[in-house]
């Protein structure tokens, strides 16, 4: 039977590894069964005052407050000697010990952690995931010192971070706070690899069965690391390490200063379309070891961890980095270039969809990513920095390809971001536009204006047409001689309700804006109840609205607010089929030249506007 929590032994006895470095940590993890840890924080000689210790309230790669004080209990402060000093809570994330005289302080606390979809903290039977702005506090006197950090975990576990390994075993070592903050522990039972390439080591630590595969993901890896030379000369790390977590259901990733943790259900890795999902978030976590850890915009250099971090450019810290992942994918051979293509295609699409579009720009949503929201209203009039930001890098690429007549890319200006303004340093819109101007010659301030700074609304057949391709629906007729090739006339339709449901019900999630639904009084929340009369059912409405056509009248029965309403909806259309980019009917050598130039590599199609034959 494990020890219970209550009878742990002081870590000043459990642990007896010299110290050597200014702060140390240590954590007790051996009785994981409920989700508790004893964690020690040792800080060299305080002077006497209040001595302030906080816990950040955000976690890097994040940009939101969480909670993540909430799980500490028994916080105890003690001097040298071992007795106890005053301690008084002054902050969600903050309490100040009354220090008497100079002396070495030792905070320890109580640590719960299970939480994994956030990746913030999680321990259980067969592992923990530590991300340190969630597991140890820290003192803005010693945030830049030297920090070590011990584990005491049950017998079997192995334990990996991006962090330099100390001395003895399950212990690490980093130059500063900062470093120790950006880089996660997973210690437990896993599955672990080791490779090399591009002159970098790397890592593979798998925790959780499923359905992947070792080996294919190491030759994918593998291969990405190749690919980052297209945009940055060198890399800024020795070694990295992928973390992944097969889980019960949470999913999602954090991207680290020279590590990733992803996360996704443990049977969604081995379908190529579930596959996919992974390769592309793990190149999109490998993009930010530049984009973000190596250089990021102002307001964020240096973190304020206990305060929100604002920047009217975190379009490009994540939407660029969206941007750029299935392109290193492409030109590794990771993915096919219709594989590529399709998935641009399906952004372009839920783009034009999203009625918030028209109202936010993407330096709005940038500065209000720390307070943005979901739901009807983010729908309607708000955009993220994730796919708006997607879709202002892919103009701006365009747009520089096009004015340095293929010469320069999108590339080069995170080529430049990266050679100039790396971390201690950060940049600034105009240190973007002045790299824009240096490439191109061109001022770009009106383009900044127009679509940086106003809600962003681009001609795709315009755009789409440089690189000799044009947005299709699947079903759309072939040919044509007109640029965008796309007529409405030429497209299949299919009934547009107008609104979205929430999964498994009749209940509206979401309303556009301005659209037919909009206008006859549903809204957000409202329950249908039928069509025409006839009783409705949440897995039979899709079938039922099959029943009618593009511009049909139809008598929808629904709920608001308890009270029973009636309206008459006029049924809108979208294309029927999937997006999917195709070539123009003729396209000319500059196009294939523009192609090549914007995503490196070859131009795909054949004659018959098929995709050639690997």
């Amino acid at each position: 039977m494990e020890p219970k929590i209550t009878a742990f032994l002081p870590l000043s006895l459990i642990f007896t590894i010299p110290a050597f470095a200014a702060v140390d940590y240590r954590i007790d993890l051996r009785s994981p069964a409920h989700h508790l840890a004893r964690v020690e924080a040792e800080f060299p000689e305080v002077k006497s005052g209040e001595f302030t210790v906080n816990l950040p309230v955000w976690r890097t790669g994040k940009y939101e407050v969480l909670p993540l004080a909430d799980g500490i209990r028994q916080f105890v402060a003690k001097d040298s000697a071992g007795k106890p000093l005053p301690v008084r809570r002054s902050a969600s994330g903050e309490w100040k010990v009354a220090v008497s005289q100079p002396t070495s302080v030792t905070i320890s606390y109580q640590l719960y952690a299970d939480e994994l979809g956030q990746r913030t903290r999680h321990i259980d039977a067969s592992h923990a995931y530590l991300d340190a702005s969630s597991v140890f506090v820290y003192s803005p006197e010693f945030r830049a010192e030297p920090v070590t950090v011990s584990l005491n975990v049950p017998d079997g576990w192995q334990s990996h971070s991006g962090m330099d390994s100390g001395t003895q075993a399950h212990t690490f070592v980093a130059p500063n706070y900062d470093v120790l903050v950006d880089s996660p522990i997973e210690t437990g039972i896993s599955h672990h690899r080791r490779f090399s390439s591009a002159g970098q080591d790397y890592e593979l630590v798998v925790w959780g069965e499923g359905n992947y595969d070792l080996d294919k993901m190491v030759t994918d890896l593998t291969k990405l690391a190749t690919s980052a030379g297209a945009i940055w000369d060198d890399a800024p790390f020795k070694r990295y390490v992928y973390m992944v977590h097969a889980t019960s259901g949470a999913s999602g990733a954090t991207e680290h200063l020279n590590s990733t943790v992803i996360q996704l259900p443990r049977f969604m890795f081995r379908e190529r379309k579930d596959y996919l999902r992974f390769i592309g978030t793990a190149s999109h976590e490998f993009v930010h070891t530049w984009n973000v850890k190596a250089y990021r915009p102002t307001g964020l250099v240096p973190y304020d961890y206990q305060a929100e971090n604002l920047s009217e450019l975190l379009w490009i810290a994540e939407g660029s980095t969206s941007y750029f992942q299935n392109q290193l994918l492409a030109r590794a051979g990771v993915i096919s270039a219709k594989e590529l293509l399709d998935d641009i295609a399906t952004r372009i699409d839920k783009h034009q969809k999203l009625p918030g579009r028209e109202i936010q720009s993407v330096a709005e949503a940038s500065l209000g990513q720390w307070v943005g929201q979901g739901g009807d209203y983010a729908h309607n009039h708000s955009v993220n920095i994730y796919s708006e930001g997607y879709m202002a890098s892919l103009a701006l690429d365009l747009a520089i390809l096009k004015d340095s007549n293929l010469k320069h890319s999108y590339r080069d200006v995170h080529r430049a971001l990266y050679r100039d303004f790396a971390i201690p340093k950060s940049y600034g819109v105009a240190d973007v536009k002045a790299i824009l101007q240096q490439l191109t010659g061109k001022d770009y301030s009106p383009w900044w204006q127009a679509h940086i700074e106003s809600p962003l609304a681009l001609d795709f057949d315009e755009l789409l047409s440089r690189a000799g391709l044009k947005l299709n629906y699947g079903g759309d007729s072939k040919g044509g001689s007109e640029a965008n090739g796309n007529k409405e006339s030429e497209r299949k339709q299919k009934v547009a309700p107008g609104f979205s449901l929430v999964n498994g019900s009749l209940k509206l999630a979401t309303v556009d804006r301005g659209g037919n639904a909009w206008e006859a009084g549903l809204g957000a929340g409202n329950e249908l109840v039928a069509i025409n009369g006839l009783k409705l059912s949440a897995d039979g409405f899709e079938k039922r609205l099959a029943d009618f056509k593009p511009g049909d009248s139809i008598k929808v029965s629904f709920f608001a607010d308890d009270k029973l309403s009636e309206t008459t909806l006029v049924l809108g259309a979208l294309p029927d089929g999937k997006a999917e980019l195709k070539p123009l009917a003729k396209v000319s050598r500059e196009q294939k030249a523009f192609f090549k130039a914007w995503l490196g590599i070859d131009w795909p199609f054949d004659d018959k506007g098929g995709y050639k034959k690997a």
